[in-house]
Order: structure tokens, then C-alpha cells, then sequence
């Protein structure tokens, strides 16, 4: 294989706040892989809270570039178990790595990959559509902006969430979820679970510190409404943690290394009884014909990433009104701009 990496700094369309802060620009690397004249992508963003940057990624792929070309990628998991030993603390880098060998090997399989895993298209959640803190009216004015969109996911942590909530209702039955990432406590959690369920959530993700097992054992047994894990479940044996103290959990590609080890962790979670959920960052459409591929195995998805964007990186899968459209291109569908539109 060739490797060529590309890196793009992307203006969002609106300032996207979370507990943590907020975000103006995502920056976000892109890995391309060739063989046999066929191109693969696959995407990871610049992370402050994850200790991620595009420099540090670039270094961490050019430490292994001579063995990434010395190899004939037939098995995009024979590929990732032989790079994980050199990648196994830099999850963001392989997923990068993992999702370009899958988009490749569905190109040179003549095939997309949910096909190849044996999926079928048949039912797919619809995805949400994010809003993120801000003032009240200015979260209300970003909701309209996707009038008719049937599902918001609602971030929150501040010291208004249910005015925020009970606002955003009076514009529309949509479906709500929250996320709180993090910022809350389990006193708060318990609290405003009663009001939210009365405003139409229809869950809470990741309201508690993620090493606060305690209080999300308290929040499991009496929230009114059911919790789904994030930054509590990163990586594959997170899924038997978070059993018993959550409802669902939210895989993360980046978070956990790509599309190899987070179809794993869904399945684990099929097994356990426990809901399944794929999230995004603020990623371009390069991430989200990714994710695209798992659909068929999942309960619920967040893969907004590339609507919350002013230009994008490729074409691939779109979305409109909550519906995923896949392209007729093979593997994950993917083909990058010359320069971002």
C-alpha cells in the first residue's frame, strides 16, 4: 500500500459548545491508503480533552509508515490486530488507519462493507441532529434552522438545563436526548430526570464523570429515564463495565481505534442486553460514511458531525431529515474533494 495524510482545518457553521467548552474549527486529519489504483479514507480529529493533535497523529502514522507500505492489505482485521501493537495508546491514529484499510478492501472487493459484513439496509435509526450550548434563544434559532428534523440531541451541564429543554419543546414534538458530558452530579441526574422525561427525552448520556461508578450505579437504579454511556465506555472491555450501570452504551470509532474493535464492542453489547448507540465528533463526511456502515447493527446514532460543518472533505453517505442516503460507491463509499466545499 501507499499512505498519503491529509489535514484540513474546517470552519463550523455555528460556535459548538459543550460542558467542556467550545468548539470554533475542527481540525481534522484524513489517512488515504492506495493499492491496485484504489483510494480508502478514513478520518480523526484534533482532541484537546483526548490529548490529540494533528502533529502528534502525523508522527505517530510516519513511525509506521514503513510498515503500513510493506503491506498487501487483503483482511482490513489482519491489518489492524498487525498495527495494534504499535498503535494500542493512540486509538484516534488507528481508527484513522482502520477505516481507510476497510474503505480500501470494500474498493477492491467490488462491494460496500456493510454488504461485505453481511448487513442488510433494511432498518436503520435516523439520526440526530445536535444542538449545542448556548444562550436559550440561540440554541432555539439553531433548532429551527432543522425544522422537521425528527430527532435533537440536546447538550447540556449548565445551570438552566431544564429551561433549556423546556424552550427548545415549545418549537417542536421532535424527539429529544440529552448529554451532559459529564457535568453532572448524581443528585442532578436523579433530579432532572423527572422534568426531562415529562419534556420528552428519551435519555440521558454520559451525566456523571466517567470514574464516578458509584454515583452512576445510584443513577442506573433511580433515574426516571435510562442512561447511555460515552466517555465511560471507550474501548472494547468498557462494554462489560458499563453493564449494570448503564442502559446503552455509544461507541466512539475514534475513541476506540475504528471500525474493527467498535463493531466488536456492539456485538458485546447485543450479548449483554444492553442498547446500542454509535456517536460522532465533529468530523466530515469521511467519519460518517464510516459509522454509515454499522447502522443495521444499532439502536440508536448520533452522526451529525458533517452537518455541523460550513465545508466538508468528501462525498459519501448524506443525511436528510434524519435519513442516512448511501452512495453507489463500493467499501465505505468515500471520495475525497481536491479541496474542501
Amino acid at each position: 500500500m501507499e499512505m498519503l495524510i491529509h489535514d484540513f482545518e474546517l470552519p463550523l457553521v455555528h460556535p459548538f459548545g459543550i460542558f467542556r467548552g467550545t468548539t470554533y474549527v475542527a481540525k481534522t486529519m484524513i489517512v488515504e491508503l492506495r493499492q491496485n489504483g484504489l483510494a480508502g479514507y478514513g478520518e480523526a480529529t484534533e482532541n484537546d480533552y483526548y490529548g490529540y493533535t494533528i502533529e502528534s497523529m502525523r508522527a505517530a502514522l510516519e513511525e509506521v509508515r514503513q510498515e503500513i507500505e510493506a503491506t498487501e492489505l487483503n483482511d482490513p482485521i489482519e491489518f489492524w490486530e498487525q498495527m495494534h501493537p504499535a498503535l494500542s495508546k493512540k486509538p484516534f491514529v488507528q481508527c484513522a488507519l482502520d477505516n481507510a484499510a476497510h474503505d480500501l478492501w470494500g474498493k477492491l472487493q467490488g462491494q460496500p462493507v456493510w454488504k461485505l459484513w453481511g448487513l442488510s439496509l433494511d432498518k436503520c435509526p435516523l439520526t440526530d441532529y445536535t444542538i449545542g450550548i448556548d444562550e436559550i434563544d440561540v440554541m432555539v434559532k439553531k433548532m429551527r434552522e432543522f425544522e422537521g428534523w425528527p430527532i435533537f440531541k440536546v447538550k447540556l451541564g449548565t445551570k438552566h438545563d431544564i429551561d433549556i429543554v423546556r424552550a427548545l419543546r415549545e418549537h417542536t414534538d421532535a424527539v429529544f436526548r440529552v448529554d451532559a458530558n459529564c457535568g453532572w452530579t448524581a443528585d442532578e441526574a436523579i433530579r432532572n430526570s423527572e422534568p426531562l422525561a415529562e419534556l420528552g427525552v428519551e435519555f440521558i448520556e454520559q451525566p456523571l464523570q466517567p470514574d464516578d461508578w458509584e454515583g452512576m450505579r445510584r443513577v442506573y437504579r433511580e433515574s426516571v429515564l435510562p442512561v447511555v454511556a460515552d466517555e465511560s465506555c471507550q474501548i472494547p472491555p468498557d462494554v462489560d463495565r458499563c453493564n449494570g450501570y448503564f442502559h446503552g452504551v455509544n461507541v466512539k470509532l475514534c475513541k476506540c481505534g475504528g471500525l474493527t474493535p467498535g463493531r466488536r464492542m456492539l456485538l458485546r453489547a447485543h450479548e449483554l442486553g444492553l442498547k446500542t448507540m454509535v456517536g460522532c465528533m465533529s468530523e466530515s463526511t469521511v467519519a460518517m460514511s464510516a459509522i454509515a456502515q454499522l447502522l443495521p447493527m444499532l439502536d440508536y446514532v448520533d452522526m451529525d458531525g458533517a452537518l455541523l460543518l460550513a465545508k466538508d472533505t468528501a462525498s459519501g453517505v448524506s443525511i436528510e431529515r434524519g435519513k442516512v442516503h448511501f452512495p453507489e460507491e463500493n467499501g465505505l463509499g468515500i471520495r475525497l474533494y481536491p479541496e474542501p466545499r
